[in-house]
């Protein structure tokens, strides 16, 4: 896979996404405006082939890869559901600081939900697909557990995930310099802003 890449693609703007709310595994539907960014998406990837194409089994996910033209082609990989927020799932930060004074997900983990090493060791389980691959692969899923995903491809601790902001609707790229993964490209979104 030296020469592939991984583009790695966060689903449109859903009610929760917009107002901040902690979306695990309610399975909401994107936004009108969520729609229409998944329509640039697919402009943006249209013409690019892909060895391998996946996404999470929510609707959010699943519907940006169908409406960016890929769900014909798309395997579904549970390991690609977002982090479980348990208690904390449709709850903002700000919300459940409240009780909770400095809590963040990445440190703290989320009450009755996953910790940061349990989503790492499910994007592990992705990255090795992913590495096994000989072309380029396309994944759609969800903000923390791209997050995390990147973390875990350059080779550093699930928690650092908090390190690369990810916004909806956007693409992002890697690869390998060499052997070493590698970041290509991130957060970009297609086109103008919708």
């Amino acid at each position: 896979m030296a020469d592939a890449e991984v583009v790695l693609v966060r689903h449109g703007e859903t009610e929760w996404s917009r107002s901040g709310k902690h979306t695990g595994s309610t399975d909401i539907e994107l936004t009108d405006r969520g729609r229409e960014q998944a329509r640039a998406l697919g402009a943006a990837l249209r013409g690019l082939q892909f060895e391998l194409v996946l996404t999470s089994p929510l609707r959010r996910a699943l519907e940006t890869c169908r409406i960016a033209g890929f769900g014909g082609a798309a395997l579904v990989r549970d390991e690609l559901r977002e982090w479980d927020y348990g208690e904390y799932e449709g709850r903002t930060t700000p919300e459940i600081r409240k009780e909770r004074p400095g809590w963040t997900v990445w440190r703290d983990g989320a009450r009755g939900g996953e910790t940061v090493a349990e989503v790492g060791a499910r994007v592990d389980r992705v990255i090795a697909e992913l590495r096994s691959l000989t072309g380029d692969a396309l994944v759609f899923a969800h903000g923390h557990v791209l997050r995390v995903l990147i973390a875990r491809w350059l080779g550093l601790e699930p928690g650092d995930g908090r390190l690369f902001a990810l916004d909806t609707t956007t693409i992002s790229r890697l690869g390998y310099e060499r052997e070493t993964a590698v970041v290509r490209s991130w957060n970009e979104r297609p086109g103008p802003e919708i």
